[in-house]
Parts: structure tokens; sequence; C-alpha cells
């Protein structure tokens, strides 16, 4: 060190050890690299401030003028301008030069102009943000050498003045751009002497080197005018930084035709001055890996070492670069207090998040009321009534007129200011304008103004009410969407108990805020509001929830539902149904239907969601049971609540089907992995992605994390016959597992992640070690499958898929129809489960209790087992197609299952487990009966069960048969009852009780229809195959009616004993049902003929065909009258309308045509209007049609039920049925009443109301 520098220190030495704090000081020194950190320890080792202030003093002493000039710019950053004007003198000389520093990079030039200018060192954890750095510099640049101004603004602790000073290191812009230097002055909040001072003490450091000793300037213009002076004469083409300027009179100060760089928080503190004049907006936002980042460069730990609530520091953070810094610092000094502020951050307490860095405020809330309380009076009120917007949500500008009670004008005007100081950010959105707080601010203003935010909610929805009366919002206007999202949460927070009833038990709003926004944030509210919605004994508010719960798939879907009709279906003690009636009553125009036998069924699910446009393959929950996460054919990856189904995220993840997916251990992490070879790692919560895999060459079938929290490890299998773990610290996979031949299907890690369970399409179950990446063990399942021989069975056994037991002893596994469980010590084969032959399992799960195994089903149904007594506890019905995944919530108390359908359902284990299994098949034969609907169904395919549709009560069941009935029929006056078995056998019953009358072996395949004849004397039936069997029962005596080539399809009884059938083969046969000849032949279609109907008046039949046409035909001449062409797929179903003017067909695409029967032309193509990308017309088929009998109405059947007006051919009525593929629909004479049977063997008795 210089002996002048030397002398200046130990001049002034007592007057410095008596006033600073080492702290601070140090931060700075060792940024510079001028201390060391175990200097610091030193330092920080003596016992008073005084003796830590010496220590420090003596080991600058034993340094070189770096350190000297290192302590001068420390003490002037942090307020010691008294004493740093002591050193001043002592600062020793830099010869000039471009030589680099070995220190950082930064040149020798840039570190002396930097040093002489004042400009902060960098803290002493520094995270770059380069493109606001770059964006700083660009702006300087465009000053060139005209006099300007750079204004970097942004809120508090947003980093401007570290990003302001990082651009300055840059040799290029200071040599080509400023060779004059940088003067850098600190302003802050000041007053006219508090700026006069500012500017003397700039003067002073401009003229230090000068021969002639000015005295200070006395006032502020004097100042002014030296300054122009020296900046002109003796610095030109310098920059002068002005940080933390407050107020445009401050500036005027300054205004003197030079090049200012200003920071502020006030983006309009520029307009009262001239120049050029150029803006960089710092975002208020860091990403959260560089909050992470900061975190670990103050603790000195790699980011992977950081504990968990590090991640949830940083969320609390709001990505503020200032209160990140402090917590880091906080923690570098109490590093056992990660749980401590987090607490403190989520409670709000800012005030206890103090001063451990060089920021100019002692505590995070200081930083912040500062700016506010800049504010005029009047302005301070506005900005209070900010305290109450939702977080994260961008307000119209239309919601703050309806408040305020104002034009747009002058909110936007009152808005704008805030907007100038960084109390609020603005974002334009076409002609309107959008305004949001930062996060930190408004959790600043709800702790500020805590005591009176009932009372600014209450005033908001006041005000709401006072502008919309009695009416909702409509789409149309630009406030819309923020009233339906958040006028409960404003009635809420207001505590308006009775008000958030009648909104939120309100099917208007209902219907209207689910045509909006889907149902998802409505079960939100309700669970979130409970304590407020719920009254003593009420089920209200459950009602509600539950409505909405389980018709969620629905109401998110195009077109929209009618929400009444979906009431009707609720329970008759439902509030919602109670609702729905009113409104079906109250309303002129539309019709609706009650569901009357609706009292025997048991909603089984909790939730039942739609978050993809495709089949969804898997799904999973969080740890904490509070997320789900879900993939499927769409390529995307959706993150919702499982409590509500309200999204979270969604991302494009993949450029094929994303076939798994699977939660991390702690729920920070979810893995992807797809058909296009490809596994990645997102973020949960932000959606970034953290890692693409590409190491597999096919596509990946499974991913899976390890279930201990720590280094995260994920499994990964694909076709490519390989196993993989990777570490998803690291960008390769860490081992490899090769020993399958085939595909490999799933994986699974034990749960004490000490091995890998595999399953491939080879037919063998191997056993790895995660460690060691060997095979330990090899099953090969197909020795299990074995013919009647015993031998081993030739069909390939692909094994499916994995589960383990909750303590890792047992393993099971799926091959076919088949569940086994094995021992995983001896290997030996504990027991095994085997389904039906009818279904392939497709995917289990182990619940928690390692009791009970659900297994998904490939015909729609999921089954649990008690895996011990080797029962089936429950069958679960609801989905209407494959479904590919089934798990378990973490406690066991759920499960969830996906599907083909598109739909993910939460089911409650408890419930489902009390559950029965009754199912009927969807053949059934109905009597209306004076007034009564009589239903013959059968139920759990081997009985029969008489049910009266109107008080769905059992009338008579028989005794289980012994072989499945497959179809039944009714006698007109309720005596008997005959049904076909597959077995081919046919019977005949007495209603009464049930005794079998006759019984005959007809055929030697399946019977598919029977029918009674007019004087139930003689049953005619179908089976597959080519022959109609005329029985007459009670003389046993049988004609058959044989000339069709291949099967029947089905027939229809005409007048004078007189029989029509349609067969595979094209044709359509007239039979006389006595002799048993042909009548009249007619060879129809190319395809199978699969529907016919015969006109009123009887003289013509329709045909329909897989060939795409329906045909009108005459009896008489037994010609082809009109050839109907138009449909794109099979005509599956037509019937003629009562007035004999109108023919109606039904295709596989779910499209209705009505022809004229006349002249054949189409009068009307029905379909609704919009329908959901993907989505079938009708749900599907179109499997059955029936006029009205004024022909004015048509029902039809299909995915669901519709209603239509013939004469425009509108959609007038849907009803949802809870299953699928309704094969028929009977209805009443008089249009009123409706029977049909879904696929999930649920029975609709609807009338209309």
């Amino acid at each position: 060190m210089d002996v002048k520098s030397r002398n200046y220190l130990l001049m002034n030495r007592q007057a410095l050890e008596k006033d600073i704090k080492t702290s601070y000081i140090m931060d700075h020194m060792i940024s510079d690299e001028v201390l060391t950190l175990q200097e610091e320890e030193r330092v920080k080792q003596q016992n008073t401030q005084k003796e830590r202030a010496a220590m420090l003093i003596n080991i600058i002493l034993t340094k070189d003028n770096n350190s000297y000039r290192s302590f001068y710019n420390a003490l002037l950053h942090e307020g010691y301008s008294d004493l740093a004007a002591l050193l001043q003198e002592g600062i020793p000389a830099i010869s000039s030069g471009n030589r680099k520093s070995s220190m950082d990079g930064m040149t020798s030039y840039v570190k002396r102009v930097l040093c002489e200018g004042g400009v902060p060192q960098r803290p002493v954890v520094f995270v770059t943000r380069p493109e606001l750095v770059d964006a700083i510099k660009q702006k300087l640049c465009c000053l060139g050498s005209d006099p300007g101004w750079v204004t970097v603004y942004g809120m508090a602790g947003c980093g401007k003045t570290v990003l302001t000073a990082e651009a300055l290191r840059d040799h290029h812009l200071l040599e080509g751009y400023f060779p004059g230097g940088v003067h850098w002055v600190s302003v802050g909040k000041q007053d006219k002497a508090g700026l006069l001072i500012k500017l003397q003490n700039l003067c002073s450091r401009l003229e230090h080197d000068s021969t002639l000793s000015l005295r200070p300037p006395l006032n502020i213009e004097e100042a002014k005018d030296r300054l122009r002076l020296l900046m002109l004469r003796k610095y030109h083409r310098s920059l002068l930084i002005l940080d933390d300027i407050w107020d445009s009179w401050v500036l005027k100060a300054f205004d003197n035709q030079c090049q200012v760089l200003i920071t502020s928080r006030d983006r309009s503190v520029t307009d009262a001055v001239a120049g050029n004049k150029y803006e960089v907006h710092v975002e208020s936002g860091l990403a959260h890996e560089k909050g992470l980042e900061i975190l670990s460069l103050f603790v000195n730990m790699k980011i992977s070492e950081l504990p968990e609530q590090a991640n949830c520091l940083v969320r609390e953070c709001k990505g503020s670069p200032l209160v990140i810094s402090l917590i880091g610092a906080l923690l570098r000094d109490f590093p056992s207090r990660w749980e401590y502020y987090l607490k403190q951050l989520q409670n709000k307490q800012f005030k206890r998040i103090r001063k451990s860095s060089s920021y100019d405020y002692e505590a995070v809330d200081e930083a912040m009321s500062i700016s506010v309380e800049q504010l005029n009076d009047n302005y301070k009120d506005y900005y209070k009534d900010l305290s109450i917007l939702p977080k994260d949500v961008k307000v119209p500008t239309k919601v703050l007129c309806i408040l305020w009670d104002m034009e747009t004008e002058e909110v936007e005007d009152i808005l704008q200011e805030f907007v100038n100081k960084s109390l609020l950010f603005c974002d334009r959105n076409g002609k309107s304008f959008h305004y949001y707080l930062h996060d930190l601010q408004l959790d600043f203003l709800t702790e500020k103004n805590r005591n009176q935010l009932q009372e600014l909610h209450k005033n908001i929805v006041n005000q709401y009410k006072k502008y919309y009366k009695l009416n909702t919002p409509v789409p149309s206007q630009e406030d819309c969407m923020y009233w339906y999202n958040f006028l409960a949460y404003h009635m809420a927070g207001a505590n308006m108990q009775k008000e958030l009833r009648d909104l939120m038990f309100s099917l208007d709003w209902i219907k209207a805020k689910t045509e909006l926004v889907g149902p998802a944030h409505l079960i939100h509210e309700y669970v979130e509001y409970s304590s407020i919605l719920d009254q003593k004994g009420s089920t209200v508010r459950e009602n509600f929830q539950e409505f909405l719960s389980l018709n969620g798939h629905l109401l998110g879907r195009q077109p929209f539902p009618d929400i009444i009709q979906l009431g009707l279906c609720q329970p008759e003690t439902s509030e919602v149904y109670q609702q729905a009636k009113l409104h079906a009553q109250r309303e002129t125009g539309t019709f609706y239907l009650e569901w009357i036998n609706k009292t025997s069924l048991k909603n089984l699910y909790r939730l039942v969601v739609r978050p993809h446009r495709d089949a969804v393959y898997h799904a999973c929950f969080s740890k904490d049971r509070q997320r789900i996460a879900s993939c499927g054919a769409d390529k995307t990856l959706q993150v919702f609540k499982a409590e509500s189904g309200e999204r979270l995220l969604e991302i494009n993840a993949h450029d094929d089907e994303i076939l798994c997916c699977a939660f991390s251990a702690d729920g920070e992490f979810v893995a992807t992995c797809s058909a296009d070879k490809k596994v990645k790692i997102w973020n949960s919560r932000t959606g970034q992605c953290r890692r693409v895999y590409e190491e597999h060459s096919e596509q990946v079938n499974c991913c899976q994390f390890n279930n201990r929290s720590g280094p995260y490890l994920l499994a990964t299998c694909s076709n490519d016959t390989f196993v993989k773990i990777w570490d998803l610290n690291k960008k390769y996979c860490r081992n490899t597992m090769m020993g399958h031949e085939n595909s490999v299907n799933h994986c699974r890690f034990s749960p004490d992640d000490e091995y890998v369970a595999s399953c491939s399409t080879d037919g063998t179950v191997k056993l790895w070690g995660v460690r060691s990446a060997n095979e330990l063990k090899s099953i090969e399942i197909k020795d299990f499958f074995r013919n009647v021989d015993e031998q081993p069975d030739d069909v390939e056994v692909l094994v499916k898929c994995c589960s383990w037991s909750r303590n890792g002893d047992m393993i099971l596994v799926v091959a076919k129809n088949k569940l086994l469980l094995f021992d995983v010590k001896t290997w030996d084969l504990l027991t095994q489960v085997i389904m039906s032959h009818h279904s392939t399992i497709q995917y289990c799960d182990f619940c928690p209790d390692d009791e009970l195994v659900a297994v998904a089903l490939s015909h729609c149904s999921v089954e649990l087992w008690n895996i011990k007594s080797l029962s089936k506890v429950a069958y679960c019905r609801g989905h209407m197609s494959w479904v590919h995944c089934v798990a378990f919530s973490p406690d066991g108390s759920l499960f969830l299952t996906s599907s083909d359908d598109q739909t993910i359902r939460i089911w409650e284990t408890k419930k489902v487990c009390k559950s029965s299994d009754a199912v009927l098949k969807s053949e059934l034969d109905v009597v209306f009966h004076n007034d009564e609907v009589m239903i013959l169904a059968i139920y759990n395919q081997k009985h029969l069960q008489l049910i009266n549709g109107n008080t769905d009560s059992v009338v008579t069941q028989t005794a289980a048969q012994e072989s499945p009935i497959s179809c039944c029929c009714l006698s007109e006056d309720l005596t008997f009852a005959a049904f076909g078995q597959e077995s081919g056998t046919i019977k005949v019953l007495q209603l009464l009780d049930g005794k079998v009358l006759k019984s005959r072996e007809a055929y030697k395949t399946s019977v598919q229809h029977c029918q009674f004849t007019s004087d139930y004397q003689t049953l005619i039936s179908s089976a597959h195959d080519s022959v109609i069997q005329v029985w007459n029962w009670q003389l046993d005596e049988c004609v058959f009616l044989r000339g069709h080539k291949e099967a029947i399809k089905d027939f229809r009884l005409l007048e004078n004993s007189k029989l029509l059938s349609w067969s595979f083969d094209g044709t359509v046969k007239v039979w006389n049902i006595t002799t048993g000849n042909t009548e009249k032949d007619f060879a129809c279609h190319g395809g199978t003929v699969l529907s016919c109907a015969v006109s009123p008046d009887g003289s013509k039949f329709s045909s329909t065909s897989a060939d795409k046409t329906a045909k009108i035909w005459s009896f008489q001449s037994s010609s082809v009258l009109h050839e109907l062409k138009g449909h794109e797929a099979c005509v599956r179903c037509c019937t003629f309308s009562h007035n004999n003017k109108l023919l109606a067909t039904g295709d596989d695409k779910g499209e209705i045509r009505i022809w004229d029967m006349l002249t054949g032309a189409l009068v009307h193509f029905c379909s609704p209007v919009t329908v959901d990308e993907g989505e079938p017309t009708h749900g599907g088929w179109v499997t059955d049609l029936s006029f009205s009998p004024d022909s004015k109405m048509l029902v039809s059947s299909g995915g669901y039920l519709k209603w239509w007006n013939v004469n425009t051919g509108e959609s007038l009525q849907t009803f949802y049925t809870n299953g699928t593929n309704l094969k028929s629909i009977h209805v009443s004479p008089n249009f009123n009443v409706y029977v049909t049977v879904d696929n999930l063997g649920i029975l609709y008795v609807l009338q209309k109301m």
C-alpha cells in the first residue's frame, strides 16, 4: 500500500473504529476479492464492535492499494460518506491501461473507472440476468454523444441498482461511449437540504485533483451551475448515474445537457426534464432456478443439496431478488432457520425479515411502504382498495370503474399514477387495459390493511350489486370473467353469508359460470368456503358439490348440456333436484324428463374430470394427495387439484402420445415418457422443463421415481428392451439394465428403493439391483399359463404390469386375465386370481393396506379384490371405454382410474367396497300396461327380473339359470315370459310364480332374439345362424324358416301370420310362419342389412345397411322405391313417422337424417350445432329411433338419448345416461315414457314432465 494511503488510514483510525459496523463493509470487500473468508472470520471472532473495526483496519494495513480503494467505496456505499471523505485524499492513483485483471476478467481500466466513479461493488452473492444487463447497455449506447436520459425502473427490490452497476462492467462500453468516466450518486428520498449535500459531495469528488480548492456551493442553483461546467469542461462524454430517484424536481438539479442514467420506481420521473429518453423495465420476478442459485451461493451449498424448504422459500419470495437476498444473507448467519424464515414469509411477517445486506431499508415492509407514502392522501385510499385484489390476476379497468363508480378515463388516470410509481403493473390486452399487483405488493397491502379487508370486500360486492342489480354479466362485457371467477371470493372475504349462499346455491349462477369456465373452479369454491356455506344440519353445499363433481365431465363439453335436466337426475332429497324441478315447472317451451326409478342408483365416485381431449393413458396422485398428474394421447401433461379438478398446469409436453407420468416423492417434479422416445422432467408447479433424456431408441412405456426423498432417481423402460435408471442431477443415464428379449412394458422401484422390477412382452418379470444394475431374478410368467393338457400355452403371454406390497415382501404381477402374487424372497407363487375370460387386465395397483388390489379391465370396469381372502369386494362401473390405469392415493382412502373415454374418475375406497355389483343386460322387453311400465330384464346374467318401472320395485325374480341368459320377451298380458340362453336353450315361464312351463334345446349357439306371437302360443327365435324357429310351445311343435345364407340379424312380426326377417347376407325375406314358406325375397344390399322398419299403413318397408345406404321398398311390387344416399357410415336404424310421410335413419357416425317417403328427398339433417373435437355427434352410434304419435318429435338412442324437433331438425333435449352404448329405446304409445339400459347395466325409466 502507498505510504500516503497508509498514513490516511492511521490518521483516521480512531474515527473509523468508533463508527463502522464491519459486516456490510466486509461483504463488499469479499465481493472485490480483497478480503478472504478466513480474514472475515478473524474479524467476527472479536467481542465488540470497536474491536472488530480495529481488526479489520489491521488487516487492510497489511494489504495493497486495491484493498484501500475497496474499503473507501464500501464506506461510501454503506452511507459512511463523512468517514469516506476523511480517506478521499489518500486514494492511490491508478495508471491507465487495458491489461486484463487476473481476478475476474474485468480490465484494470474498467476497475479504475468504476472505482473512481463510486460504482457499487457486486453483491457478495451475485446471479446475473444477462437479458436485462444487455438491455441497459443497449439503451446507453443509444445515447451516443448526445445528452439524454436512460431510466431503469421497476418495483422495490427488483434489482435495478445491481443490474445497472453490472451493465457498466464493460470495457467496450466505457471506452467507446463514456471515455470521460462514470459518476455514481446514490440519491434516495431527499429534501432540498439533503439534495444540496449530495450535489456538494459530487462536485467535491469531481474537483478532488484540482489545484484550486473551491468552497462548496451554497445553494442548489450554484451547485447545478458548477456541475454543468465540470461536466462540460472536465468530464465531457462521461455518464452520470443517479440511483434511486423519487421526485422529478430532484432531476432538474442534474438537468445540464449531459448523459444521465437513473434508477427509479417511478417511470414518469423524467417527464419534467428535456432530452432524448430511453426506458428499461426491470421485471419484478426472478426465475425459480435463479432464486435457488442465489440461496445456494449464500449458504455455500449445491442446489441439489438445499433442503426441501428452499423451493418453498423461493416461491414465497415471489421472485423478488431483494427478498431472496435478504433471506439468503440471514441463512448464512443462521443456517438452521430455514423453517423459521419460511413461516415468517408465509405469515407475511415482513418486519421479521430484517436488514442483513447493504439495502437501504431496514426491512422489506419499509422498502414497500415508502413508495405508498409518496402518494397524495386521495390516491392512498384508492390504492388501499387494491388490497382485496386476488393474486396473479389481471383486473380489467371496468371492474375498478364499478368499484369506484367512475368513468373509464378517470380510473385509467388514477391507475396510471400507480403504474408510473411501480406500485402497479399494466398489461394492454387489445383495446382494454388490465392491471395487477406483484405478489409482494399485494402481501404488503393485505398485511397493512388487515383490519379493513372485510369492509373493502363488502364495498366491492355492494358496488357490483348496485351496478348489475338482479342481472348477471354477459360474456361480451370485459369484466364478465372477473366476476364469475371472484365474486364468491369477495363475498367470502366480506363474510356475507346469506349473499354467498344465495349465489353458490343458484342453478342460474352455476349454469352461467360453468358455461364460461367449467365446473372445477366452482367445486374449488364449495371446498374453500365450506365453513361459510354450511349451516347446522344442512347438506345443501354437499348436494351442489357432489352434483358438479359427478357431472363435471359433461359440463365441460360442447354442446353445453341443459343443467336443469342434469339437476333433475339428482336424488329427490337434494337441493339441486328441488331447484331444478322448480325451474322445469316455470319454463315454457322446453320439455324436461323425470328419471322416475333413480332411487336405486348410488354414485360411487367422488369426482369425474375430463382434462384431456383424447384417451387418458396414465394418472397418479402426488404424495400429499392434493394433486393429480395425467397424460395421454393428446400429447399433454395435466396437473390438477384432486379435490376439485381445478387445472393447475397444462403442458404440450411431447411430439407423440404420452404413455406414463409420475410425481417425485416430494412432489416437486413430474416425469413423462412418450412414444416420441423421450423422457422429460418437469417442475410440477411452474411447468418448466428441467431435463430431456433421449437415450431410448424406441417408445418409452413407463417411468417411475424412487419412493424416498433424497437423490432423485427415475426408472424408465422401453420397446427397445432396456430398463434405464436416471439420476436427475446428471445429464445422462446412470445405468442400463439389459436382459429382456422384447418390449418392456412396466417398471417399479421397491418401497425401499433397493430394487427395480420390470415386466415384458417376452413373458418375464425381472428383478434388478438399483446400485449394481445386475439382474437378480427372472420369472417365466408363461409357465403359469397352461392349456387343458397342462402343457405351456402357445399363446404369447404379455406381462402388463406389477405392483409391490407396502413392505416390499410381495410383488403382484398381471398377465392376460390373471393376477399372480409372488414372495420376493423365495419367488414362490403365493396365490393367483383368475378374472373373466371375456376381459384382459390392463393395470393393477396394491392398496397401501396390502389387502386390497385394484384391477383395471378392458371391458370398461375396475374390480377391487381382497388378495388375502381371494374375494372380489367391489365392481366399479362408470367408464365408457377401456380403463388404462388405476392408482391408489398414498393413504389408500381414494383411488383413481383413467380411460379411453377421456375421463379420470376418483373413487372413495370405503364407499366402493360397500356397494353391490348388480347389473342389468342391455337386452330387455317392456310392456306399457294401464299407465304402468313393466320391464323384463336380465339381472346379473343368470336371473330374470320383472320390474315395475313406476315404483322401481322388483315384482318377481327367477332362480339362477345354469347358463347365462342372452335375450328375453314378455307377453302383452304379463302372463308369460320367455328367454334364450347362451347355451342355445329357450324357455317359457309363468310370471306369477316363475315356474318354467316349457324348455327346448333349440340352438348350438347363443340365442339372439325371441318374441311371442299375439296369441302368446308361439315363440319365434333366432340365434347366430341362418334359421328362424317358430315354436308352438304349448303343442311343442316347431317350424323352421330356412332360406337365409348367413346369420339372421333380426326379425319382425307382420299381420296375418307373416314375418319379416333380415340377415347378414344382405337379403330381406317375408315368411308365412304357419307353413314355413318364403313369400317374398328381397336382395336389398351388398352389405349386412342392419335394420328394417314397416310403414304404418303396411304397404312399404325400409332397410338400412353397412353399405351406408337406406332403401324404401314396396311390398306389393317387391321393388325399391327410393335409394337414400348421404350417410358417411353404416346406417344402423330406421323408423317411419305415424303420419306415413317421413322416414328417419341413424348411422354409426352419430348422425340422423329425415327423408320424405314420397320423393326420397332429404328433409332434415339432425346434428348439434357444435361438438367437441374428436367427440361423436351422438356420443357414438345411433342405435334406435322413434317418432311421436303426431310426427312432430323424434327420440334417438346412442351414446345418450336425444329428442329432436322434426320440423326444424334441431335438438330439443338431451338426457345423459351414466354409461353409454344404449342399444334400444322403448317408447310408450303416448310418447311420455321412455325406457333404456346403458352399458353399465343401469335402467332408466324416464317420464316427460
